[in-house]
């Protein structure tokens, strides 16, 4: 008994769909249905790459510059910690202030990173401490005259290199893997851009059906939707392709930026090899391999570093301190020691420095205005599209209720 009103439940339902009023009500939800999914998904996209823009602006890339400071501010104190014990007795005050100054820049952009890496700030919250400690000691000897200060010296430097500079550049690293992630994730929304792209087909299908059947070719509720839905597609997919065209921009930068960034550490590198080399009074011969080592990798990145006025400068500084340097190993070979540490103190390692400092400065600029560019793009976006999938839905709804209320 109960299988009869069941049954014809069944066939009340099935006759409904089979009859055009069931399938109009039937396709006026799906088009409700599609309009809401095509909005939402569409939205989402839009919100996950303004998401990621502001990432880059305000997080990501600030926090990969915080990480390349510290491993500067480190690299130049010691190789600043270095040249002052070079000069024996009361070191020069510039020279103290620079290293002073060189640890509490590290100090700042550490406190900045150890907000998002703890884990990988460790070290360096825990050894930076312990080697300016040992430059303290090696300080202290030095204005004494006493030869240990170079031990304590290589000592600080030596933990320097192994632990703190290492941690610094796997901070670095992790850093950057953040910006370009940041970058990744303002991907064009193939999958939403393909949902609103089905939209679409389905109410063009939609309105040839209703030609069919009612042998009326215009139907204004549903132009009204597919003009909207159509708006909504070509607006995303135009402003997604501007999107990923500045992604793409600043992606290109960020590679420079890293280039001008690893080569800035070559020169500190270089700096530190050739004053310890100095330091070592006969048995630098590692450093001095350093240095050369150092030296190919800088000249190597200045030539990836593209073009520009600040580059050439670089690259020009560059060549100048390459020659010093020789003159320098030949007053060191030939015995004259305080020669070759007064030729140590030149210009040219100043102004490669700079140099550097001014592209990188330019580059994260060129960085900015490229994400920037691209925010300003998404501007207004997700209003303009919740509004036109909503009017999508209405102008379908409103469309077919005219054909389905002449059933009536």
């Amino acid at each position: 008994m109960e299988a009869h009103p069941r049954q014809a439940l069944v066939r009340r339902v099935t006759g409904l769909a089979r009859s055009t009023p069931g399938r109009l009500s039937l396709i006026i939800l799906l088009l409700v249905l599609g309009a809401v999914l095509s909005g939402a998904l569409t939205t989402y996209s839009v919100i996950r790459q303004a998401q990621a823009l502001d990432d880059l602006a305000t997080r990501s890339e600030p926090l990969a510059h915080a990480a390349q400071e510290v491993y500067r501010a480190l690299q130049d104190a010691d190789a600043t910690a270095a040249s002052a014990f070079l000069s024996g007795g009361l070191e020069p005050a510039r020279l103290r202030e620079r290293y002073e100054s060189d640890i509490e820049q590290a100090q700042a952009a550490l406190s900045v990173a150890t907000a998002s890496s703890p884990e990988l700030t460790a070290t360096l919250a825990a050894q930076l401490p312990v080697y300016t400690g040992l430059i303290e000691t090696a300080r202290s000897n030095n204005r004494q005259g006493y030869p240990v200060g170079a031990a304590y010296l290589r000592e600080a430097s030596n933990l320097m290199r192994t632990q703190l500079l290492p941690a610094a550049q796997e901070l670095y690293r992790a850093e950057t893997g953040r910006v370009a992630r940041a970058q990744d994730e303002a991907k064009f929304p193939v999958v939403e851009v393909l949902v609103a792209l089905a939209f679409v087909v389905g109410l063009l299908l939609t309105q040839r059906y209703l030609t069919r059947k009612t042998n009326r070719v215009l139907n204004i509720g549903l132009l009204v939707a597919t003009g909207a839905a159509v708006v909504s597609l070509l607006w995303v997919t135009t402003v997604s392709v501007l999107v990923m065209r500045d992604v793409s921009d600043s992606r290109a930068v960020s590679q420079q930026v890293d280039v001008l960034a690893q080569a800035r550490i070559a020169t500190l590198t270089a700096r530190g090899d050739e004053t310890l080399t100095l330091v070592a009074r006969g048995a630098g011969q590692t450093y001095e391999k350093n240095f050369v080592e150092a030296s190919e990798r800088l000249k190597g990145l200045l030539g990836q570093a593209g073009a520009g006025e600040s580059v050439e400068q670089a690259k020009k500084a560059f060549e100048q301190w390459q020659q010093v340097h020789q003159r320098i190993r030949q007053a060191d070979d030939a015995g004259q020691y305080a020669e070759a540490v007064k030729l140590i103190d030149n210009p040219h390692f100043d102004a490669l420095d700079q140099a550097l400092v001014k592209a990188i400065g330019q580059a994260r600029q060129d960085f900015s205005d490229e994400v920037a560019v691209a925010d300003a793009t998404l501007a207004g976006t997700v209003a303009g599209v919740l509004v036109l999938s909503l009017i999508s839905a209405a102008g379908s709804t409103m469309g077919l209720w005219q054909r389905l209320k002449e059933y009536r």
